[in-house]
């Protein structure tokens, strides 16, 4: 897996929130994911160590990265 940067791809994405620390993109284009070749609908970004992310079906998500691995966590 390589590197991803949103900017490479911008006219595929739409923004759709930004927080200066964190956004929010839409894929418009049916790109797939860097990851697992599956198209994906959303792409969040964040530049910080832990972020929450708000409820969208009943459960909340929490993120936490650092320097050996991401960790999800689901409320």
């Amino acid at each position: 897996m390589t590197g991803f940067d949103v900017h490479d791809h911008r006219h595929e994405l739409k923004q759709l929130r930004d927080s200066g620390a964190t956004s929010l993109w839409e894929n418009r284009e049916g790109m797939g994911c860097p990851v697992c070749d599956d198209v994906f609908s959303r792409l969040f970004v964040t530049r910080q160590a832990g972020t929450t992310f708000p409820e969208n079906d009943g459960a909340r998500f929490c993120l936490l990265r650092d320097d050996d691995a991401v960790y999800l966590f689901r409320h």
